[in-house]
């Protein structure tokens, strides 16, 4: 009886058929795929595609058409690629391997192989050209150094110019300022930047809004953002400035009105740094974006040269090579930073900066800002390579014309004098924000605000840089510098008898006096004979103010003003 493969319980028995020998299946013959006829149409599609993406892409990621640009070569690689593979799907290729395949891009692709292959020669040559280890001496001259006199050459600032907030502080003002205002807090929030700019003679920061999502964008970007803030870095009075015309351009808003995309396609080969808002002296916002260009090699060297201005409001722009005098942030910080390490680290030459490491000298780990006259200056400072925690000096650079000056001042770095203010406040457990560098007594002064775990200012610190143990605090700028003059007077580092920065003084009879208590502190309110303004004085800060009365011939120091009550910062009977 023969064997069926269909016996054995339904099990099929392959190879079997009726007891017959085995036999191998044929292979599969794989189907063709099918060419477009067409070798034009063939290569229409394939550009037609190529176009496509590259404009997708184009559009989201805004790679500038430069060549200095590596995101350039990166978007010209990937459109490379794209046309290759829409190039074996429109052939039919029917190829067998990796030679197969070599063999057809050669033949079909033989344009955008090449235009890959020249990105790749162009990139690596473009990138040994401009490499650190042969351009060393080219990197340390990005930043034109001259050496400077601290105590001759900064003035001893005024109190109304001394920036008492950081960014974090000015956010949390900011946010406040904005949650206080019904009409917008449901609506709109504060983009993060916060520029610093000198606006009308006062440090200040610039904040420009957003919308909450992408709905409310959709109900009211017809009328555009209504205002803007302005954070008094001095005084700490936050201003929402109303637009009778909304600000239209920014770089959260979306599609053709953001910012990046807004430049891109206007100056479609220009490399840009990143923007910043800043106002006129009439309080028109607009956007600083700075041309970068790179001067060493392809990619190297990096450099500004001037600055697309764009108006918030209309969204116009210009391209100035010389930019107007009330532009403040030309030049980032962070490039700033980098050019010096170029030159504290090369000027004596490459091998050097890895071996003998002679005068080879690095920027300290942070920045801070300092308005000077109608321009905002970068200030940090510059410590050796090792470990240590001092300073060699420090640099301040004019962030519109990048005019630096190197000051040779041993002392403490920034962080140490941080530490030293904490540690004297240590039971009140306060930190301290980045120090300010200022000339107090014509000695070089770290000055900082000191916050409570609420990022609130609640006293201020100054540090003497050459001596860190040297430490003054006070509730007010004016009571501390009061004890810091006092404490160089006894270490016999300035006169004693020095006047306060700022101040001016009166002397003269009570016409009347009278008390406050206000935020817990008693506080006098003295007027003179032939005077029509009081100064205020605080009986923590002068005791002599308690025992004062009408008739006493007194001498007071305060700061000048236009408003009626002047704060008065020493009062002394004669």
């Amino acid at each position: 009886m023969p064997f069926s493969g269909t016996d054995s319980g339904g099990f099929q028995w392959e190879g079997f058929e009726s007891g017959a020998p085995s036999q191998p299946r044929p292979p599969k013959q794989k189907k063709p795929r099918r060419a477009v006829k067409s070798p034009l149409t063939r290569v229409l599609i394939n550009l037609a595609v190529t176009l496509a993406a590259a404009f997708v892409y184009f559009y989201v990621n805004l790679p500038p058409i430069n060549l200095q640009a590596p995101e350039f070569h990166t978007f010209l690689l990937l459109l490379c690629a794209l046309y290759c593979g829409c190039a074996v799907l429109t052939s039919g290729f029917q190829g067998q391997g990796v030679k197969g395949y070599f063999k057809f891009l050669r033949r079909q692709c033989l344009i955008p192989l090449v235009v890959a292959a020249l990105s790749l020669v162009l990139c690596v040559l473009g990138s040994l050209a401009g490499s650190v280890v042969f351009r060393a001496k080219t990197y340390a001259q990005l930043l034109p150094i001259e050496t400077g006199d601290f105590a001759a050459e900064v003035d001893e600032i005024s109190y109304d110019q001394i920036p008492m907030l950081d960014k974090n502080s000015a956010e949390r003002l900011g946010d406040r300022k904005l949650g206080e205002l019904s009409d917008m807090v449901s609506q709109f929030d504060v983009v993060d930047d916060y520029t610093q700019i000198n606006y009308k003679g006062r440090p200040v920061r610039i904040a420009t809004l957003m919308y909450m999502d992408l709905i409310k964008w959709f109900t009211n970007r017809g009328d555009g953002l209504p205002a803007y803030l302005v954070i008094d870095m001095v005084t700490q009075n936050v201003e929402l400035v109303r637009l009778s015309e909304g600000i239209k351009y920014t770089t959260a808003e979306h599609f053709g009105r953001n910012l990046y995309r807004h430049i891109r396609f206007h100056y479609p080969t220009y490399l840009f740094s990143r923007p910043v808002m800043e106002v006129d002296e009439a309080g028109v916002p607009y956007w600083i974006c700075p041309r970068l260009v790179r001067t060493i090699g392809l990619f190297g060297g990096t450099d500004v040269k001037g600055a697309v201005l764009v108006n918030a409001i209309t969204g116009d722009s210009q391209y100035y090579e010389e930019v107007p005098d009330w532009v403040d942030n030309l030049y980032p910080a962070g490039l700033i930073v980098q050019q010096y390490d170029y030159y504290g680290m090369y000027h004596n030459g490459f091998l050097n900066s890895m071996f003998g490491q002679k005068d080879v000298t690095v920027t300290t780990d942070d920045y801070n800002y300092i308005a000077m006259g109608d321009d905002v200056w970068v200030y940090t400072g510059v410590t050796s390579t090792g470990a240590d925690q001092s300073n060699i000096g420090f640099i301040l650079t004019n962030q519109r014309t990048k005019e630096s000056k190197f000051y040779s001042c041993a002392g403490a770095t920034e962080h140490s004098a941080m530490a030293s203010a904490q540690g004297q406040l240590q039971h009140l457990e306060y930190t301290a924000t980045f120090p300010l560098l200022l000339n107090v007594g014509g000695q070089p002064t770290y000055f900082m605000a000191m916050k409570d775990k609420a990022q609130l200012v609640k006293q201020y610190a100054m540090v003497n840089v050459q001596q860190y143990q040297i430490v003054a605090t006070g509730d007010s700028v004016a009571q501390c510098e009061q004890n810091y003059l006092a404490m160089l007077g006894e270490k016999g580092l300035v006169d004693g008898s020095a006047p306060l920065s700022g101040t001016e003084t009166v002397e003269g009879t009570i016409a009347e006096i009278r008390s406050a208590v206000l935020d817990g502190n008693s506080v006098y309110f003295i007027q003179l004979i032939g005077g029509d303004r009081f100064y205020s004085v605080k009986a923590s800060e002068q005791p002599m103010a308690v025992i004062l009365s009408k008739g006493d011939q007194v001498s007071i120091t305060f700061r000048p003003g236009e408003e009626s009550i002047l704060e008065g910062v020493t009062v002394e009977r004669r």
